[in-house]
């Protein structure tokens, strides 16, 4: 029996090891800006659903409570700008990641099929692609793609790892060539929350997909804008027959989202004023790094939303990431993210208020 993982690529984020313990080795304790996992507390309206639905001793259902698939709905509505989004077009998953690398499969992909995303991207739209077996392929404008074969193209905005955000001419542009096509859009909106130089636009906005959800699904989780990232609280929104068919495979693979966390997420989509007190956080933790790594003689490029900053000092990344390892600072090598990224590094916001201002005080040191 070959093994699957084989098709895979090595895990990256074992090649850091080596310079987490340099940074771990520093007097002051170590600064890991390296994954964008959140360290804020959990909303306390959420923990309070979490805890109020936590007797639940049967099964939850694949396709979410109602009050979770209206909280949905309406969340949309309010924030993405989307009409009428009905209950057949929204989806609970177990996690973004979880659905990023398996949805090639769950849509029957494999031999013979191509599946295309940014050249700059997070890691795990390859390795959706090479799971089912289909070809994995980088674009820099998907419209100059060969549409020959071409079954899925992720667009990520706000991206992981440059922050840069598509414009809403752009995504419809984009969108009209996939529909002439016949290809379906992925878009990962994951960081959309967290705009703060430009506006970020969703593939639902009624400007984009001309008020019809054909040929379109988006990507939302509640890890970064409500902390959940130990929830595993995400959902689809769009083309109901996509959605329809993706549920009914969903079902049979038992892909449930826990009860306790479904009502979690209700209360969390309702509220947004525990996420606007989260993007402040965000903000002022960005405002310090940022000016901190400019002054250090770092060019930040893009980096208008989402939870990172995209940072070279023109060199190699693994240098950079060696030289501010000495310093106490873990970062992620750019190249974990493609080879067009192998002069940066993606450095993340997720630490605490106190460990940005250690880092600040390292960067204004050297």
């Amino acid at each position: 029996m070959s093994a699957l993982s084989s098709r895979l690529p090595a895990f990256p984020w074992d090649k850091l090891e080596p310079y987490k313990a340099t940074a771990a080795a520093h007097p002051d304790g170590i600064v890991d800006l390296s994954v964008g996992t959140p360290v804020d507390s959990v909303p306390a309206l959420v923990r309070e659903a979490l805890v109020a639905a936590a007797d639940s001793p049967g099964y939850p259902t694949v396709w979410g409570t109602t009050a979770l698939r209206d909280a949905i709905s309406g969340w949309c509505e309010r924030r993405l700008g989307a009409r009428e989004v009905a209950h057949t077009n929204v989806l609970p998953v177990v996690g973004s990641k979880e659905l990023v690398a398996w949805l090639p499969t769950q849509l029957g992909l494999g031999a013979g099929d191509r599946v295309a995303y940014p050249r700059l991207a997070y890691p795990t739209y390859e390795v959706g692609a090479r799971l089912c077996g289909a070809e994995p392929v980088v674009y820099d404008d998907p419209t100059e793609l060969d549409p020959e074969g071409l079954r899925l193209l992720w667009l990520n905005s706000p991206s992981n790892p440059t922050g840069r955000v598509i414009g809403g001419g752009e995504l419809a542009r984009i969108v009209a060539w996939a529909r002439e096509h016949d290809v379906l859009i992925a878009s990962d909106e994951c960081y959309f929350e967290l705009g703060w130089e430009a506006e970020p636009v969703s593939v639902l906005h009624p400007d984009v997909c001309g008020g019809t959800y054909e040929g379109l699904i988006a990507v939302h989780s509640l890890s970064k804008r409500s902390n959940l990232a130990g929830y595993r609280a995400a959902f689809l929104a769009g083309d109901a027959a996509v959605l329809g068919e993706l549920l009914q495979i969903r079902k049979h693979g038992g892909m449930m989202t826990a009860a306790p966390v479904q009502a979690a997420m209700a209360a969390a989509l309702g509220d947004d004023a525990h996420v606007a007190e989260q993007r402040e956080r965000y903000l002022a933790r960005r405002s310090a790094l940022r000016a901190a790594l400019e002054a250090h003689g770092f060019r930040i490029e893009h980096s208008e939303a989402s939870l990172y900053l995209w940072a070279t000092r023109d060199e190699r990344c693994w240098e950079t990431v060696g030289h501010l390892a000495e310093l106490g600072i873990l970062v992620a090598p750019g190249d974990f993210y493609g080879t067009a990224g192998e002069r940066f590094v993606r450095v993340a916001l997720t630490a605490t208020d106190e460990r940005v201002a250690a880092a600040v005080k390292r960067l204004g040191e050297k």
